[in-house]
């Protein structure tokens, strides 16, 4: 399965930039980005990220913040599945099984294998490829339904009128984690990040980037 971050046309633009700026970053908002950067291929949270493209990107643009909703978000369909992949053992224990014909008994556990393993692909995949992208022109929101569709959302950041946050509850503030809302004139009239890490350096990171824009 094709990566969508990817290009599928290498020869379309330039590669994106590599690794941080060459320069240290200057504004308040870009040195506390450095604090919890990760470039790892599952990092919820990537400053200036490395091998990461996508299909619309111009030559001139250069991804800035790359973004997931924060791992933690994973937990529910995670015990979820370790749940299902206990269910055949505990219809056994219980003896749910004793009342049906022989050779139902492994179908039905093969069936619920298939199932669970189905429901956790989807929920990875789900998590994995729904991101949220800000470069140093527009900000993207890609929305990845399924294996064969996606929609993607974009806004210049001229175009961008607020930039707000909320991390409310004991989880999203231990974990330090919540919801970015842009309002822009652009078709798409607000973009949500939701369940992203650092919020609040993100809207930051924002803003300064729409004030070298205006300048």
């Amino acid at each position: 399965m094709p990566d969508i971050f990817i290009s599928p046309d290498e020869k379309l633009h330039e590669p994106a930039p590599s690794g941080l700026p060459k320069k240290t970053p200057t504004t308040e908002a870009q040195k506390m980005a450095l604090h919890g950067h990760s470039h790892s291929l599952l990092s919820a949270f990537s400053f200036y990220p490395d091998h990461i493209d996508f299909e619309t990107r111009s030559n001139e643009e250069k991804i800035v913040l790359f973004l997931r909703q924060h791992i933690i978000v994973n937990v529910k369909w995670v015990l979820i599945t370790i749940f299902l992949l206990a269910v055949p053992s505990l219809a056994k224990f219980f003896g749910v099984f004793e009342s049906l014909p022989v050779g139902f008994e492994l179908v039905i556990t093969l069936a619920c294998y298939l199932f669970t393993f189905a429901y956790a692909l989807e929920s990875f995949l789900g998590w994995y490829f729904n991101v949220y992208i800000v470069t140093n022109m527009r900000v993207v929101d890609v929305d990845f339904h399924n294996l064969i569709y996606k929609q993607v959302s974009d806004a210049d950041l001229e175009k961008i009128q607020d930039v707000t946050y909320n991390m409310g509850g004991v989880a999203r503030t231990v974990f330090n984690y919540g919801d970015v809302f842009i309002q822009t004139a652009a078709e798409v009239a607000q973009f949500e990040f939701l369940a992203v890490p650092y919020p609040d350096r993100v809207a930051k990171i924002i803003n300064d980037l729409i004030k070298e824009e205006e300048k």
